[in-house]
């Protein structure tokens, strides 16, 4: 099995913390701003990775010039 691009990962874990960091309605407004910032890049690198691995896959699973439509199940 391939490992899982380690960028993808961290900006993920990265953006799940300032999740749960906002959630918990204790920072002031300036705070929730900064992080909400971060929050809209880091889903941005999140998309562009995800982005870039279904590019992928549908290379990989080209065949003859035809691209063969199949459903891929991902583990959660």
């Amino acid at each position: 099995m391939a490992k899982k691009n380690p960028n993808f990962e961290k900006a993920l874990a990265e953006l799940e913390t300032l999740v749960e960091e906002m959630e918990q309605g204790e920072l002031s407004l300036e705070e929730s701003l900064k992080r909400f910032e971060k929050g809209i890049a880091l889903s941005s690198e999140c998309q562009q990775a995800l982005q870039n691995a279904e590019l992928k896959i549908k290379q990989l699973i080209e065949k003859n010039g035809k691209l063969l439509e199949a459903d891929i199940e991902l583990d959660d």
